[in-house]
């Protein structure tokens, strides 16, 4: 969700060894670990459509969020079809190895990111508190549609590692802005009611947290992780497997413009 899934490579079965029940192959890298880190991808994107309908039929998601994932997959395949194709197999998309610190980064990021904020809406349903359902639902939307994006990019093995490395960059972008309006909200926005008992008290400062802690932790995420670590080693990896590629199947009519080899002359008979 943060883009680490699709740092740490595809999830497209490799050909080879098979698990002990000779059905499932090894997975690209450590990618399997990254998909355990959520649950079933099925469940998972099951669930992630449910919210999107939700967040998208309840009118509390702006017309410009809703327009942005549509967007930004439309500029995704025309990218990977005209600008970045794809070359090599993708079990090559692999950036970054998943070791322990990682999986935990991306924990991190679904507890803080996904899980609590979405308790946080239901719970702004349950007390009818409209402000701070309507100030954490386009975050919430956003990110649901990045992870819906990650899981069927990192499952099926589709697109280039440079639009891979773009679009958590984008969707990151863009959910900046909305965490921006969600702070304002909690921060300046939110009022306690006259004589707050302490849940009242709890509640306001529990969404304060939240929203801050996701800005610092997406914030970091983009600037520290994103930008100068993935999408610099996701070229690198890119231009690599292009030069392999073309290196391996050079284009036919630079075939055809290689001179042809000329004959040797025959040597001379020796004399009997």
């Amino acid at each position: 969700m943060s883009g680490a899934t699709l740092a740490a490579g595809s999830r497209v079965p490799k050909a080879g060894k098979e698990s002990h029940g000779g059905k499932f192959t090894e997975r690209a890298g450590d990618s399997a670990g990254m998909g355990g880190v959520m649950g079933s991808l099925r469940v998972v994107e099951l669930q992630l459509v449910a919210f999107i309908v939700v967040f998208s039929a309840s009118g509390l998601v702006p017309v410009v969020d809703l327009l942005f994932p549509v967007f930004i997959s439309i500029y995704a395949f025309l990218l990977n079809s005209t600008v970045f194709t794809s070359y090599g197999k993708p079990e090559a998309l692999q950036v970054f190895k998943g070791n322990r610190l990682f999986q935990i980064y991306i924990i991190l990021g679904t507890i803080i990111g996904l899980f609590l904020p979405l308790a946080y809406v239901l719970g702004g349903f349950a007390r009818g508190d409209q402000t701070a359902v309507r100030a954490a639902t386009p975050h919430l939307f956003l990110l649901s549609f990045q992870v819906l994006s990650e899981n069927l990019i990192s499952g099926l093995g589709i697109f280039s590692l440079p639009v891979r490395a773009l679009l958590p960059i984008l969707y990151s972008m863009r959910r900046l802005f909305s965490l921006n309006g969600w702070i304002t909200s909690t921060f300046f926005l939110a009022k306690l009611p006259p004589n707050p008992n302490f849940q009242d008290e709890a509640w306001m400062w529990f969404g304060r947290v939240l929203a801050a802690s996701n800005a610092i932790y997406y914030t970091i995420n983009l600037f520290g992780f994103l930008i100068p670590m993935f999408l610099p080693r996701a070229f690198e990896r890119y231009f690599e497997e292009r030069d392999r590629h073309f290196a391996e199947h050079p284009p036919k009519d630079k075939q055809a413009n290689q001179p042809l080899p000329t004959p040797s002359a025959p040597e001379d008979k020796k004399e009997h």
